[in-house]
């Protein structure tokens, strides 16, 4: 869950039409060396006609601008989920600088993946040009890291790939880890540090209080197999 904002910056309008505004981005520069992908400097907002959740909006309101005003872009406070982070290494030729070397895929508070659309949520680079502004305001499972093994109250063994992707070693496919946990592995054997951290950060609560916890802030529900 993480709450983004970015300043509101005075830009030109450079287009209308009924579904979306287009403005100068104030923040990015065209890449010269990006042979197949020209990018023209703009940047297209929806109109409420398109439709679309975009984070960047326009002050005054969208509807209300004309080609050649004035007027300023930017995000305002906005929550949003995590859905994937993806890596490019060498960074991804968009057309724009700074090229980005990781983005995250954000879904908008209420909203589920469905893994049957196309295009869904928006893309950052949190790196990158613009000046977004981000906080992080809970993650399930802080205490774990991707491919942490722990062994659960029960003596069931899990690797930890996602907060609702656990994988059991016993070959089962049901059931969630039963708290508390003793961490196992995690690049090796874990130091004593690491270890006391995942015993004590599961002494009380549950999975089910973690899930909990998750749908009340983001209003939406996982789509992993494991709930």
């Amino acid at each position: 869950m993480l709450l983004l904002e970015c300043p509101f910056t005075e830009t030109a309008v450079t287009g209308v039409t009924r579904y979306h505004v287009s403005v100068r981005c104030p923040w990015l520069e065209v890449d010269p060396q990006a042979v197949h992908i020209r990018w023209n400097g703009q940047r297209a907002l929806p109109t409420p006609a398109a439709r679309e959740w975009k984070i960047f909006r326009t002050e005054p309101a969208e509807t209300t601008l004309k080609p050649g005003d004035t007027c300023l872009v930017g995000i305002p406070a906005t929550v949003v989920h995590v859905q994937a982070v993806h890596r490019f290494d060498p960074p991804l030729v968009t057309g724009m600088l700074p090229r980005p070397a990781f983005c995250l895929e954000v879904l908008q508070q209420g909203e589920t993946h469905d893994a049957s659309l196309e295009d869904q949520g928006y893309t950052i680079d949190p790196a990158g040009g613009e000046p977004i502004r981000i906080e992080l305001l809970f993650r399930p499972y802080a205490f774990v890291e991707l491919g942490d093994e722990v062994a659960d109250h029960n003596g069931r063994a899990w690797r930890f790939d996602a907060a609702w992707d656990w994988h059991p070693f016993d070959g089962e496919q049901s059931g969630t880890p039963a708290w508390p946990l003793k961490l196992l592995f995690r690049h090796g054997e874990p130091t004593p540090k690491e270890a006391e951290e995942v015993a004590r950060a599961t002494a009380v609560g549950s999975h089910p209080d973690e899930l909990e916890r998750w749908s009340g802030l983001t209003r939406a529900r996982p789509t992993d197999h494991q709930q």
